[in-house]
């Protein structure tokens, strides 16, 4: 059996990158996926992708940093699907790289209001359908700088030690509602993203950081994503769990 047959999972940001390979991993293992992102032509794509590949999938536009979009997204899930067991709260953005002296405040408050406030509000209304539900299963992307400084990007890097001190805070206080919510982060991950705001010896000297010498996969991360989703971590929650070829390490 499929380690997410029968289930229902929403992700955010699921038009590239790491969202879209953490919706075809879902869908692989047996989910019905809610892919939702900003860019329409990129979300629809997903959703054809795991279409053709035998899945089931559904696109709906959503604005990851508005508290309404958030609410809408799950109304439009349980509309679709009847429930909302697993989430996936992926979409985020980096922001300008200024030293924190120089960082503009509305460039702040952009980063702020995806990359953390976003987070809040997907999780408001996410976990108040997984408790009406009885149970559910929220996975939150962050990044190794959820542990570590990122120079010159204060907003990044407070954001996503932001988003693991708020995914703490929601598995001590629904541990016992049968809701699990952890926390991932990734290191350098070969996205577009990376690739358009890098040039080739910008990309191999972030990947020499890591002892492993290279960059992630997409797809590796949402091996990860897939597994803290699934029973097969049910006695996980409240964690924080780095993917970055040891970068981390030392």
């Amino acid at each position: 059996m499929a380690l997410l047959e029968n289930k229902v999972a929403f992700v955010s940001g699921g038009g590239s990158g790491i969202g879209r390979a953490v919706a075809e991993s879902y869908a692989r293992e047996g989910a019905k996926v809610v892919v939702s992102d900003i860019n329409v032509e990129h979300g629809e794509e997903t959703v054809k992708i795991i279409k053709e590949s035998g899945g089931e999938a559904f696109f709906v536009k959503g604005d990851s940093s508005s508290a309404s979009d958030n609410k809408r997204m799950v109304e439009v899930t349980v509309s679709k699907y009847g429930r909302l067991d697993i989430a996936c709260n992926n979409a985020g953005m980096g922001g300008p790289a200024k030293p924190t002296g120089e960082y503009e405040p509305d460039a702040w408050d952009r980063v702020i209001a995806l990359n953390l406030s976003g987070v809040f509000y997907a999780c408001r209304y996410q976990l108040e359908q997984m408790e009406k539900s009885g149970g559910g299963n929220i996975v939150n992307i962050a990044s190794i700088h959820g542990q570590v400084a990122a120079p010159l990007s204060p907003a990044y890097t407070a954001s996503k030690h932001g988003v693991v001190g708020l995914t703490k805070n929601i598995a001590a206080e629904y541990a016992q509602k049968n809701i699990r919510c952890n926390a991932l982060g990734p290191g350098y991950i070969e996205t577009a993203l990376l690739k358009d705001n890098l040039n080739k010896d910008a990309m191999n000297a972030v990947a020499a950081k890591a002892p492993m010498n290279r960059l992630g996969t997409a797809e590796e991360i949402a091996e990860l994503v897939t597994f803290l989703s699934s029973e097969k971590s049910s006695f996980t929650t409240g964690s924080y769990i780095i993917a970055d070829g040891g970068y981390t390490a030392v």
